[in-house]
């Protein structure tokens, strides 16, 4: 681990030397799968079961609020209702998250966290904190700071 392969060093070389950004789509892509890989070794490491790393965006939010809609929620981490709906009934099977439904409105759901998913808290914010130092291992604040507006600002031409 933090070691490159041959082919990561040839990579780098290669965007040393010409600073192609042609294939910057796909090194974010490489960069994701590189991130998963580490939050499903970190969460193995801790022997958490049940969570996979598509679910850290749905449990961080509850960590800072008790009490969030699904609407909220879907918004907040920008993913259809569907596909929210899939991963809290994997929450909620798993005992971390439990439903509520609004009683003056059955239209609205809303998810709590259980005593089980609240345990989580400190473990996120650890893999959270490892997961970005390794991320940005050898950067510079600046170089932090100009890559995040970078990456911002191509997210918002998909808008």
């Amino acid at each position: 681990m933090g070691q490159l392969s041959p082919l990561d060093n040839s990579l780098i070389s290669k965007y040393n030397t010409r600073m192609k950004t042609d294939n910057v789509i796909a090194l974010v892509a490489r960069l994701r799968d590189r991130a998963y890989d580490f939050i499903i070794r970190e969460l193995k490491h801790r022997k958490i079961t049940g969570l996979v790393p598509s679910h850290g965006g749905i449990m961080s939010n509850l960590f800072k609020k008790d009490r969030v809609s699904m609407k909220e929620i879907a918004e907040r981490i920008g993913r259809d209702k569907s596909t929210v709906t899939a991963l809290v009934n994997k929450l909620v099977d798993a005992g971390f998250v439990v439903k509520e439904s609004d009683p003056d409105d059955k239209r609205i759901t809303y998810l709590c966290l259980t005593a089980k998913g609240r345990s989580l808290e400190n473990d996120f914010d650890k893999i959270s904190e490892r997961l970005i130092a390794t991320a940005f291992r050898g950067f510079s604040q600046k170089e932090k700071e100009e890559l995040v507006r970078g990456v911002v600002k191509m997210l918002n031409n998909f808008d």
